[in-house]
């Protein structure tokens, strides 16, 4: 699996293919809330680019959430 460096946090908080909708911004964070298959919420920079780490966190709490694999969102990305 390889991981894009160069995705900023707003590219990734505008993918609603996988439900979440910003609910509020705090500073330079994003949170996003979903209400499928059960609500879960999520706090993404709205930074230029996201560390490695951090994106990888993100998606593996999206995956484990949706019940997908991470290279799934990273092909809808």
């Amino acid at each position: 699996m390889k991981i894009p460096r160069n995705l900023s946090g707003l590219a990734l908080v505008v993918t609603r293919h996988w439900g979440y909708k910003k609910v509020n911004q705090e500073g330079s964070h994003v949170i996003l809330q979903t209400e499928e298959p059960i609500p879960h919420r999520i706090a993404a920079p709205a930074h230029k680019y996201l560390r490695i780490g951090t994106l990888n966190e993100i998606l593996r709490a999206v995956a484990n959430h949706k019940g997908v694999e991470t290279q799934v969102i990273l092909d809808s990305l």
